[in-house]
């Protein structure tokens, strides 16, 4: 007995996603480097689903996220695009580790574990980010660092 499949299905290429939307919790395919190198707000959730969110950022040339911390929430960020300085610490006083990020590089971050992202290239630096479980409210955007979020992304 042979495997077939039905390959007559469109290609996730032709895909573009519209941005600034939640697109969770439905079932759902992009190039996540691409459209997080397209992405140019602070902060927009892409998916949210009931366990984990991505969402997406851009932090100017030499702005930072600033030290932070998620006491019950797994963090994964990816580097997309540019360079990052990653620093940990047990408290935001206190930065015991600090590493180069660059694109492609993926930064594990246990719940409870002081962060920050600090954009030390020379372009926007642009990440995605998984949180486990959701972090923000679904359908939320930030514009620049210092605008207010605002819910159903209608910038």
């Amino acid at each position: 007995m042979s495997d077939s499949y039905d390959l007559n299905v469109t290609p996730v290429t032709s895909y573009t996603p519209t941005f600034p939307h939640d697109y969770g919790p439905n079932p759902f395919i992009i190039d996540l480097s691409k459209d997080a190198q397209q992405n140019d707000y602070y902060r927009s959730t892409l998916w949210t689903g009931n366990q984990l969110q991505l969402t997406l950022m851009s932090i100017p040339v030499h702005e930072l996220i600033g030290m932070e911390v998620h006491p019950d929430h797994d963090q994964i960020i990816r580097i997309e695009e540019g360079v990052g300085l990653i620093q940990f610490g047990e408290n935001k006083f206190s930065l015991y580790d600090q590493y180069l990020a660059f694109s492609d590089y993926v930064v594990f971050v246990p719940a409870g574990t002081w962060h920050n992202i600090v954009n030390i290239g020379n372009e926007p630096l642009k990440i995605s980010s998984i949180y486990a479980p959701p972090n923000y409210p679904r359908n939320m955007l930030q514009e620049t660092k210092t605008s207010e979020p605002v819910l159903g992304n209608t910038l």
